[in-house]
């Protein structure tokens, strides 16, 4: 595959490299007359494993050795679901480094020696190039930390590797396939085999369902976050744009991108965002959680945004007695529609002038090896790599951005400012102040539909609000709310610009009265409902694919 060509050492090489590592399960110690327990520490959660490593039941070198065991057993091997991109080569030693730290007394950070996988666009100093899925930039290797990484390994974290993605972050084509790139090929859903792991950040998703690391961060523009979280069944938490650094991530809107942590509990994505964040508000989210502060908190239910996908309404029902029996007031919205005209067009008139505009600079400051230095570049060399980069789906996407007059362009002026006054005060902002709520709160997405690896996507009827988050640029968490068939859905909470820290605390204490996680099962398949491929229209909101 071609990525073995990227990734710097196998699991097993890394593994290798490490002399005189113990790479068998940790075993615990008991008393002299009980074997010892077996522990598998790959399936605690992250606050779990802080925990455990705080209190010298493990090391972080034990740690990365476990992590590159499952990884070489489930997304190589195994079931084979392609997750990780690329290995750090230095991971072992950058463990090592931190349990000496520890050993001598010294404070190692929030995140204590964790292992974490970032998305495949999101700058690294590390042995491993940033290609962002994409043969461009197979030799991008970054001279230093995006700053959102700085603050991972400030606080404690080791860079185990990266994960796939959708190329480009999804916005090379109308037409794509969520998982792939022409670097890392498809990811599969951990969960049932044969269905779409969403988004472009499908690789953290996918890789944070099976497992494969403590925690791993996403990039989001219009749903990228939320969207594999939520498909695979974990928490994911998309910020206020701002809050975390957008600095070191390859581009595509400057006034919707951001990252983003993904992990398996809410209390795991706030102590990834309390490293992550450095932008104004930012401050310590794990002790901003309670598992009461949904006592008298009206929570506007967007009901409208509920599709008639069997088993949807049902589950989200289900969610929604549980915000109840912790004392949330709920309040019926049963309708939205944009005072925007043209909104759809704006927004995209938006994004793909951005684009251009931010890819570019991006691709400016790559290094010399890097010899596509401008969008007009890449599209040539996928024409020229066609057999592998347009083998599935083409890239209009890139044509139309090329063709656009940048950020000055009296259209753009005009386009983002009704679409930030139609997202904002117009649109999640007056819901919130119409209807009395602190919080709106609705399905994450549709059921995942089956994924074929040779064709594009083919979407059911959306379930969910998060375009309104995304465009807006304000924060939007998913929370596991059981499955269906299977397939893992999620209950997403959203507000204002800043309310990062009570989204997450909300989350937070319907998590804990609810625990709704589901580990994968690797299904080949399931009985959950999936549109026909034959022809079935696709959703009207395009969310999860940027």
């Amino acid at each position: 595959m071609i990525r073995k060509h990227l990734t710097a050492l196998s699991a097993a090489a890394i593994l290798a490299a490490a002399c005189g590592t113990d790479t068998t399960p940790v075993a615990d110690e008991t008393t002299p007359e009980t074997p010892p327990v077996m522990t598998d520490y790959t399936a605690l959660t992250l606050p779990e494993l802080a925990e455990a490593l705080e209190a010298g039941n493990v090391t972080s070198e034990m740690l990365v050795a476990a992590y590159l065991q499952r990884i070489d057993a489930i997304d190589e091997n195994g079931p084979a679901i392609n997750a990780v991109l690329s290995l750090n080569p230095d991971a072992i030693e950058q463990a090592r480094a931190i349990d000496a730290r520890r050993a001598a007394g010294e404070e190692v950070g929030i995140l204590a020696g964790v292992p974490v996988l970032l998305k495949d666009n999101i700058d690294t100093a590390d042995n491993i190039p940033t290609t962002a899925g994409s043969l461009a930039l197979a030799q991008n290797y970054a001279e230093a930390d995006a700053p959102l990484v700085e603050g991972l390994r400030g606080a404690g974290a080791i860079i185990l590797g990266k994960t796939n993605l959708s190329e480009w972050a999804n916005f090379r084509s109308n037409g794509s396939l969520s998982g792939w790139s022409g670097v890392g090929g498809h990811t599969r859903n951990p969960h049932v085999l044969n269905r779409q792991t969403c988004g472009s950040s499908a690789g953290s998703g996918a890789a944070m369902a099976a497992m494969l690391a403590a925690g791993t961060v996403g990039t989001e523009t219009n749903g990228s976050i939320i969207c594999p979280s939520q498909g695979n069944g974990v928490v994911g938490f998309k910020p206020t744009v701002g809050l975390v650094s957008q600095a070191g991530i390859v581009p595509i809107s400057s006034s919707q991108d951001t990252a983003g942590p993904m992990t398996r509990s809410v209390e795991g994505a706030a102590m990834m965002l309390t490293a992550m964040a450095t932008g104004e508000g930012a401050t310590d989210y794990v002790s901003a959680l309670s598992d009461t502060s949904l006592e008298g908190v009206r929570i506007g239910v967007l009901r409208y945004s509920v599709s008639d996908q069997p088993g949807m309404a049902d589950t989200f029902n289900a969610a929604l007695e549980v915000l109840e029996a912790q004392g949330a007031e709920l309040v019926e919205i049963d309708a939205f529609e944009s005072q925007i005209e043209n909104f759809g067009q704006k927004a995209f008139t938006v994004l793909v002038h951005e684009f251009k505009t931010t890819l570019n600079e991006y691709l400016e400051g790559t290094p010399e090896a890097v010899e596509s230095r401008t969008l007009t570049d890449l599209i040539a060399f996928n024409e020229a790599n066609a057999e592998t980069e347009l083998s599935i789906f083409g890239q209009d996407l890139f044509t139309i951005a090329d063709a656009t007059n940048g950020i000055e362009d009296e259209a753009y002026v005009t386009a983002s400012a009704d679409v930030l006054r139609g997202t904002r005060e117009l649109g999640i902002d007056l819901l919130m102040s119409d209807y009395g709520v602190d919080v709106l709160v609705s399905p994450s997405g549709p059921i995942m539909p089956v994924a074929v690896p040779t064709e594009p996507d083919v979407w059911p009827s959306w379930s969910g609000a998060g375009g309104l988050a995304a465009v807006a640029g304000y924060p939007h968490l998913t929370v596991p709310m059981g499955t269906i068939g299977d397939v893992p859905v999620g209950i997403s909470f959203m507000g204002t610009a800043g309310q990062d820290a009570q989204i997450l605390s909300f989350g937070y204490d319907y998590e804990q009265a609810s625990m709704m996680r589901a580990d994968p099962q690797f299904l080949e398949s399931s009985d959950a409902p999936t549109p026909d491929r034959g022809g079935e229209e696709e959703a009207e909101e395009e969310v999860g694919e940027e």
